[in-house]
């Protein structure tokens, strides 16, 4: 039974989580200048190399075989080192690592070379995108509807051809990628999503709101799959399986403390907890507007009871507008290692750098805590 369940959990991940987005604006095809570098060609087709001009089956498979040993020979001692931190799958361009129900692509390439390549993948995928800072490593898409989500009945396929705005799930979606540079050379790119839907409330369910739902992991796992695919040279179903294939490294986080020594404690390192810092910032909502991993800070900004003042509707199609910005506030987020044993704190600061023990930094810890767990 443990075994079967496991199995349904794995497919349910990527296997059975469809996505189809179409943007309100036409994507814009993105070309390559001949002097950057080119995308990786599909070589699937590609006839094997041979010294006599003559190609054998029996020589081609020998040859597939070699090289895919040799591949896995590669990647089975970092793999070996780091099991009991995070799980490792992939090849030798782009690996997926896992921690928790967060994941994330480590791509051989600098940022620089993979940023025009992340804005063409977003907008293959029928989104624009509202947040474009190369500099901070931040991008985020527009609010888009899942199209796959609506029911395909009969008069869904008959009349939906004709009038398909009609139809709509009642769900908006958006998705933010961040990337951070490694001293090895190497990139880590981070999928999060962020979700709407219409609440009906009122004595007659007519008055209709935008209200906040749960990020969906899912969701992040397919697009990362997708990205596998486009950066890595992967095939799609290669790739969904080696999303689906990170085995959950099970990781905790607690609230600590009291007044002016709150704080949150997450059972890893700094490394670790710094780029799931990173990823649960970008999932609660806020905006980082900069980083400091040497000293271990996050500048962010955050709009206390956001929800309540403002409404979720007026934020779903005004993000980033001044008036917000004017009632943010800005804080440091700061994460540091423990003196003693392999765990680390986070903190929360307000924009002079000191400590703060407001209600809304409780806040803050808390749906921090609650992304970390």
């Amino acid at each position: 039974m443990l075994s079967l369940t496991g199995c349904g959990m794995v497919e349910s991940v990527v296997g059975k989580t469809t996505v189809d987005y179409k943007s309100a604006k036409k994507a814009s095809t993105l070309d390559v200048p001949p002097d950057l570098t080119q995308l990786q060609k599909d070589n699937r087709y590609a006839l094997p190399d041979s010294g006599s001009g003559v190609a054998t089956a029996s020589g081609y498979a020998a040859q597939r075989a070699s090289m895919s040993g040799a591949g896995s020979l590669a990647s089975a001692a970092p793999a070996a080192a780091g099991a009991n931190e995070v799980a490792v799958t992939g090849n030798d361009k782009v690996r997926v690592e896992r921690a928790g129900n967060q994941r994330w692509l480590v791509a051989k390439a600098s940022p620089d070379v993979l940023w025009p390549q992340l804005k063409s993948f977003w907008e293959e995928a029928g989104f624009t995108l509202v947040l474009d800072n190369a500099t901070a490593g931040v991008m985020e898409t527009e609010w888009n509807e899942n199209r796959a989500r609506i029911p395909q009945d009969i008069i869904r396929r008959t009349i939906g051809k004709v009038f398909d705005s009609a139809y709509s799930t009642g769900e908006r979606d958006k998705y933010r990628t961040r990337v951070e540079r490694n001293a090895d050379g190497t990139t880590e790119i981070y999928i999060s999503h962020r979700g709407a839907e219409e609440i009906a409330q009122g004595p007659e369910k007519e008055i209709v709101t935008w209200t906040p739902r749960p990020s969906d992991p899912n969701l992040e796992a397919v697009f990362l799959a997708r990205l596998l695919t486009k950066l890595g040279g992967t095939e799609e179903t290669a790739a969904r399986t080696a999303v689906d294939n990170a085995i959950v490294r099970p990781l905790h986080a607690f609230l600590k403390g009291e007044g002016a020594s709150r704080y949150v404690e997450t059972d890893e390192g700094f490394d670790r907890s710094w780029r799931r810092v990173g990823l649960a910032l970008d999932r609660a909502g806020f905006t980082v507007e900069d980083r400091d991993r040497v000293q271990g800070i996050y500048y962010v900004r955050y709009v206390a009871d956001q929800v309540e003042k403002k409404g979720f509707f007026g934020r779903l199609f005004s993000w980033g507008s001044s008036e917000a910005d004017k009632e943010a506030q800005r804080y440091r987020i700061v994460v540091k290692a423990a003196e003693a044993g392999n765990t680390s704190q986070v903190t929360v600061q307000n924009n002079k750098g000191e400590v703060d023990a407001t209600p809304t930094a409780e806040k803050i810890l808390t749906l921090l805590q609650e992304e970390l767990k």
